[in-house]
């Protein structure tokens, strides 16, 4: 969560210089900054913070640890933000393929790392088969008319 906090912050900066940039006639400078701007935003803040809450908000695993295997997470983490980070300088350099194809892989290698490690815990979260959980047949609703009538059901 916090490496999404400084995507955003780094983000919105690079959002503000381009702003000024057009308000004292130095945009057509600062256009190589636009590409750090955008995978900053999309990818750094908003798909991190995503996988983030994704990460705490799954339940635990069934077994292991409690989040998933950690040495899997921190790879996960790692090459995510090194994707965003070449893909941001691929797009400001304008020229490099290479380092673009590069960080979108390592985004995509991130992506995988998180679906297997949190694969178990979204497993579980279907609750198939576990009697610690309520029965899910739940009695018909109400009709309008009965609500409207003052009966209660």
């Amino acid at each position: 969560m916090r490496a999404a906090l400084v995507f955003l912050a780094a983000g919105i900066t690079a959002g503000a210089l381009l702003l000024a940039g057009r308000g004292v006639g130095v945009a057509a400078r600062l256009v190589w900054l636009l590409p750090i701007h955008v995978e900053f935003l999309l990818m750094g803040w908003t798909v991190q913070l995503v996988l983030g809450i994704a990460y705490w908000i799954l339940p635990a695993a069934p077994t292991g640890a409690e989040r998933g295997h950690p040495a899997i997470t921190w790879a996960a983490f790692g090459c995510f933000n090194a994707g965003v980070l070449l893909a941001a300088l691929a797009g400001a350099i304008g020229t490099s393929r290479f380092l673009l194809l590069t960080g979108r892989s390592l985004e995509a290698v991130a992506a995988a790392g998180f679906l297997i490690q949190a694969w178990p815990r979204i497993r579980r979260s279907g609750n198939r088969g576990d009697p610690r959980i309520m029965d899910a047949r739940l009695p018909a609703p109400a009709s309008p008319g009965t609500l409207l009538a003052g009966s209660a059901p």
